[in-house]
């Protein structure tokens, strides 16, 4: 079967991204278990962008009319909890900023 124009877009993109997460391993910006996850995660994008009837196995496992419907859930569900865990670094920076300006404006004034 020849894949869809679509199919391959999404096959060059899984691709590109997998090629991505090797190289932050690579450079020690990932660790193995972050690399692991990405990995798992675009090799499915693969196989459900290569066999599409995958996902119906998938609908049928969470109860769900439509194999895609599965694939959009589970989306929406891990750009929630991205959009989470970036609140909760964001926060952590501010705070840590927060505490590096109070010392250096007290290191400031103890110097005059």
């Amino acid at each position: 079967m020849t894949p869809t124009p679509f199919q391959v877009i999404i096959i060059l993109f899984a691709l590109f991204a997998l090629s991505r997460a090797v190289l932050r391993l690579k450079d020690r910006k990932l660790h193995l278990v972050q690399f692991a996850f990405w990995a798992v995660l675009w090799i499915m994008v693969l196989v459900f962008a290569l066999v599409p009837e995958t996902t119906g196995v998938f609908a049928r496992i969470f109860g769900v009319g439509r194999g895609v419907d599965v694939i959009i859930y589970l989306g929406i569900a891990f750009l929630f909890y991205a959009l989470f865990r970036l609140y909760i670094k964001m926060d952590m920076l501010e705070t840590n900023i927060t505490k590096l300006v109070r010392e250096i404006a007290l290191w400031k004034k103890k110097k005059k």
